[in-house]
């Protein structure tokens, strides 16, 4: 069975294809195609295909990890967008909260609602917090609403009734009514997108899945086309925001559900293979072209969060906590008004690209800078498909950071990588020890096309023991997809003060959420023996605005007290204290249901037979200010030896990145083909 797993990044698609013993792994980096991801996406297949001599039509999965969504959003490219609402709630999507991030910054402007306000119209009806019909849906009201979205000539509609968590019916008569009205518009209904309270990130995640719909629809019509032109007789899965995979048609439905997929495959790539090596806490470092991203696993299993903001909107949505700084390859270096160097969060993206891409790029990038301190070298990117341009890289460092600065060619790009640094290190301890994690504990688990290359000062700076660098690490968030299992999430909100009368409650709801589930993997014919389901309960003391997530797994009927004492830990966890004895109340519960697929093994390698047969060249790169130019061995990482240790200064390059090891650290390769870095 031929598996292949792709992951659609703003500069390279990335693909892994996992052979018929389902050990044999072939790694693959293409250009993307910022303007249809999915051409890149047909041209990579297309050449895994013929380069491996693997026939279309035995191809039995492909997943994929798309950053479309997200793109949408950030670009503000989406649908034409309506919505219609309870009278009296026109305006909740724009006034949102009273939070403000930089609230002493008069430059920092909120975004702007992805629905204007004369495009948000309002109907006649009211739901209690109880379910309660206060007034019912009038429906002359109604058809006006409908119809002046219609003359406004909108793509999709989202609704959002008040309380439609507890009662949905309203909105789906509105959904007749529109499709009705409007056949073919896309229409995003709350109650079924986010089931839950607080009507603001209820309304704003439906607006986005909404305004990112259409567009969505037709990049899965052009994706399924094409793969199906290649003949691969199977549909693509897409990995959504929590890890599990999900059908074109599940995320036709709910696209916002996939607003950080590719990230999301990465994180629990990264955790399967650090796991077999040994290692299972880890921070997750994941430098690619656009972007750093970050996330913590703690024995094993990835860190969770039920909302984050996608491009100034608020998405709740059950996803894999992942922070995402303004740092990758592509990031450009500029001196401010007041003569200070910033790095990112601007980015050259895959067009033009970095000035050495050759492209048409003039400003200083990270990767420019990489290369003028010999850390990267001109013709080794993807396996020497791709050669750098060192002259033009050396001019944009030069141009725009040393002249303007009065710095040396050196000095500006061990600058630019400083900072770099800096940025990443801050937003890998904002996942950790600001949470109250001791990093000394955890390993650093290094991907993404620069991630490797970048990994040895960043462990340094955050005092981590040793970094992890999985094999052909630029790609692995595509491996990712071979990693993962099919899954969805179900929620329900549940106010009631938490006694043993309202616990077999909410383990009823439970059980009516896990037949939701199991329902739902019937349609993907999901076998018995491989469905999992996983139980959680939000639960909050009186008096506290936010609740907590308590695993509920393996709670009975007769558990109660149990439940307690995990709220207590899950609070001491959060906060650092319990308070034994005060009120608890729920707030809502959650199922996941899991759908186990085959995954690719990982296959122990031969290695090679010594490290001087592992050895291309030596070249001189710039350490530090202190130790300046030394020479570093360069290594071919297929060609290593199993456990034998390289010493720094090195560099170690294979099709998808470069791995540097500075002086005092050793880099050794075990069985599984990851390199392990031990920090000094």
């Amino acid at each position: 069975m031929i598996r292949i797993g792709v992951d659609v990044g703003g500069t390279f698609t990335d693909f892994v294809l996992a052979g018929a013993d389902e050990a044999t792994l072939h790694f693959h980096k293409t250009p993307s195609t910022p303007h249809d991801p999915s051409e890149a996406i047909e041209t990579g297949l297309r050449h895994l295909l013929e380069a491996h001599g693997v026939d279309a039509a035995e191809v039995a999965y492909v997943g994929h990890g798309t950053t479309v969504a997200t793109n949408i959003v950030i670009e503000r490219r989406g649908a034409r967008t309506g919505l219609i609402t309870t009278r009296g709630f026109r305006d909740v999507l724009e006034l949102g909260r009273q939070a403000r991030p930089s609230i002493y910054d008069y430059r920092v402007e909120r975004a702007p609602p992805l629905v204007p306000r004369d495009r948000r119209v309002e109907v006649d009806e009211r739901v209690g917090p109880d379910g309660t019909v206060l007034v019912p849906l009038d429906e002359a009201s109604l058809a006006t609403a409908v119809a002046a979205l219609k003359a406004a000539g909108v793509e999709a509609v989202a609704i959002l009734f008040l309380h439609s968590y507890r009662m949905g019916a309203h909105e789906e008569a509105a959904r007749r009514a529109v499709e009705a009205a409007m056949p073919g518009v896309f229409v995003s209904a709350s109650a079924e997108i986010l089931p839950e309270f607080r009507e603001y990130e209820r309304v704003s995640t439906t607006v986005v899945n909404a305004f990112v719909g259409p567009r969505m629809q037709r990049y899965l019509d052009r994706l399924k086309g094409r793969i199906a032109a290649i003949g691969i007789p199977v549909e693509p899965y897409t990995i959504h925001s929590n890890g599990g995979l999900m059908t074109a048609e599940a995320v036709a439905i709910a696209p916002v559900r996939t607003c950080v997929s590719g990230p999301a495959a990465g994180v629990v790539g990264a955790a399967e293979v650090c796991r077999l090596a040994g290692f299972p806490n880890l921070v997750t470092f994941d430098v690619g072209g656009t972007s750093t991203d970050v996330s913590l696993v703690k024995d094993g299993v990835p860190a969770y969060t039920g909302d984050r903001m996608v491009a100034g909107y608020p998405v709740k949505t059950p996803m894999i906590d992942i922070a995402v700084i303004g740092a990758g390859g592509g990031s450009i270096a500029m001196v401010d008004d007041a003569g200070a160097l910033k790095v990112g969060p601007q980015s050259a993206g895959a067009t033009p690209g970095p000035a050495a891409y050759g492209n048409g790029g003039t400003e200083a990038t990270i990767t420019d800078a990489n290369l003028v301190l010999g850390r990267l070298a001109p013709a080794t990117l993807l396996g020497g498909r791709m050669t750098l341009d060192a002259e033009a890289a050396r001019r944009a460092v030069m141009d725009n950071v040393a002249t303007p600065l009065g710095l040396s060619l050196e000095e500006a790009a061990h600058g630019i990588i400083r900072i770099a640094n800096a940025n990443m290190s801050r937003a890998i301890r904002s996942v950790s020890v600001e949470r109250g994690y001791d990093l000394a504990e955890f390993s650093l688990c290094a991907y993404g096309g620069a991630g490797p290359v970048h990994a040895a000062e960043v462990a340094m700076q955050c005092h981590l023991p040793q970094v992890v660098i999985p094999r052909e690490p630029g790609t692995l968030c595509a491996r990712g997809m071979l990693l993962t299992d099919l899954s969805t999430d179900t929620v329900r909100s549940h106010f009631a003060d938490a006694d043993e009368a309202s616990w077999q409650t909410i383990l009823a709801l439970f059980a009516e959420m896990t037949a939701e589930g199991g329902a739902w993997l019937d349609r993907d014919n999901v076998a018995s023996a491989d469905r999992s389901f996983r139980r959680v309960a939000d639960a909050r003391h009186r008096g506290q605005n936010f609740e907590l997530k308590v695993d509920c797994d393996g709670l009975g009927p007769a558990d109660f007290a149990a439940f307690v004492e995990r709220f207590h830990e899950a609070h001491r966890r959060e906060y650092g204290y319990a308070i034994a004895g005060r009120g608890i109340e729920f707030v809502s519960c959650r199922v996941q249901a899991i759908g186990a697929v085959a995954r690719a093994p990982q296959a122990e390698i031969a290695g090679g037979p010594s490290l001087e047969a592992a050895i291309t060249g030596r070249r001189p790169i710039y350490v530090d200010a202190a130790a300046g130019w030394q020479e570093a061995t360069v290594y071919r990482r297929e060609a290593l030896p199993i456990g034998v240790p390289v010493a720094g200064v090195a560099v170690i390059d294979e099709m998808s990145s470069t791995t540097l090891v500075l002086p005092g650290q050793t880099a050794t390769l075990d069985r599984y083909g990851n390199l392990i870095v031990r920090i000094k």
